[in-house]
């Protein structure tokens, strides 16, 4: 039996708060960290002492250098996170859209409606160890028929010399005919040792609309578990992509209930292993995870999932994606695919796609395949005097844009490409 570190947290003497972070121990502390025999964790192997690794509740101290704005391609309002804390505490956004720190929203009450509201602990370890831990993070708002004209960007910026964790908690929730993008960014400092364990709970109203993208890109010496929970509502829509790369775990999960009739989904991204650092160069490892898992729990609801992988280095990549239907969800549509390319002997792939249908009037597909690039269009490209490395490099991007073109936003599709 694990037995978590005691660490002092804000809201210990808020009775429900308190009563919710014992709930989340007590649970991890029983099932243990997931392992081979996990059913959704065989390949995605986690050290045991990393729930040990000190979460730092000191007060957030730096040189500034993450406090200044990012050079971004488009136009955004900015939230930055530091070392897992919060650096900003006020902010003034367009009228209609509501930010502030979770612990504010917890003492003023609007959490209490959200918070662990959106899954089950016992079917997310790693959202249990998250709970028991709550403090950093934030409450996200958009009011009712407001759309905001700017995307929300979070970064979320590690540097330190010393192994910290950080298990941040954000509520996002649109109310009813509500537009948001929001642009999550991971980086780090190239020795960090770091685990990252993010939990966003989305709540979707009826015709709202979220669009979120995600950029992991932090140091390789890196553990990084998310999960996105997300309810919608009739007519709402979710639309997201994460764009991510090799460290030592990353696992993107997605844990999406169609809950109306007309809601929808579209969940889309890709990732790369790419020896890019001395240290990948001499450790030959590293885990690239993606698991989704989308539930149509009414008619007339729609999902889509187009995941695309670049293995260019050792490393392990896992794709894991659920389409769940249940009985009366009839007249529902969800399809499910997953490719990758292999362009070395060291890499592994695995891949299982699911279809769980439980109604007759339904259409569904899934599908995967894997290859190499092809040897002819490189022959053509090099018999032009193209470089083998640059024709390489310009079939891997012709292969991505498939999945790049998924983004509706031109400016943030060519930042993620540019930074991918």
């Amino acid at each position: 039996m694990l037995n978590l570190p005691e660490i002092p947290l804000w809201g210990d003497d808020i009775p429900w708060l308190s009563g919710l972070r014992e709930k989340g121990r007590a649970l991890f502390e029983r099932i243990g960290m997931p392992n081979s025999k996990t059913e959704g964790w065989q390949k995605t192997i986690l050290p045991a002492d990393l729930p040990n690794i000190k979460t730092d509740n000191t007060e957030h101290r730096c040189d500034g250098n993450c406090h200044q704005r990012e050079d971004l391609p488009f136009d955004a309002y900015q939230i930055n996170f530091c070392n897992g804390k919060l650096v900003s505490e006020h902010f003034d956004f367009q009228q209609g859209l509501l930010v502030k720190p979770l612990v504010e929203a917890i003492f003023d009450g609007d959490a209490k409606a959200y918070l662990n509201k959106s899954f089950e602990m016992e079917n997310f370890p790693f959202a249990a160890l998250n709970t028991a831990f709550i403090e950093q993070g934030l409450f996200i708002l958009v009011e009712r028929g407001t759309k905001i004209e700017k995307p929300l960007y979070i970064h979320y910026h590690n540097h330190s010399e010393n192994s910290h964790s950080s298990h941040i908690r954000n509520l996002i929730v649109l109310e009813r005919q509500a537009e948001l993008e929001i642009c999550e960014y991971f980086d780090g400092e190239p020795k960090d040792y770091v685990f990252n364990n993010l939990v966003n709970e989305i709540f979707i109203g009826t015709e709202a609309v979220l669009k979120h993208y995600k950029h992991q890109k932090e140091a390789f010496l890196t553990y990084h578990i998310s999960l996105n929970s997300v309810q919608i509502k009739s007519q709402g829509s979710y639309v997201a992509f994460c764009a991510q790369n090799q460290c030592l775990t990353s696992r993107h999960e997605s844990f999406v209930k169609l809950l109306q009739e007309g809601a929808s989904a579209e969940i889309n991204g890709c990732y790369r292993l790419d020896a890019n650092s001395n240290l990948m160069q001499l450790t030959k490892s590293g885990i690239c995870d993606t698991t989704t898992n989308i539930r149509h729990l009414a008619s007339h609801t729609y999902s889509n999932q187009l995941v695309k992988g670049v293995a260019q280095s050792a490393g392990t990549a896992v794709f894991q994606g659920q389409i769940h239907i249940a009985p009366d969800a009839q007249q529902c549509e969800g399809y499910q695919l997953h490719r990758a390319l292999l362009l070395t002997d060291e890499a592994e792939i695995y891949c299982k796609p699911e279809l769980e249908i439980f109604a007759d009037d339904v259409k569904c597909s899934h599908g995967a395949a894997s290859g190499d690039l092809d040897q002819q269009q490189l022959f053509y490209m090099q018999s032009r005097g193209i470089e083998l490395e640059q024709a390489q490099k310009l079939l891997i991007e012709a292969y991505l844009d498939e999945v790049f073109a998924k983004i509706k936003n031109p400016q943030i599709a060519e930042w993620l490409k540019q930074n991918f």
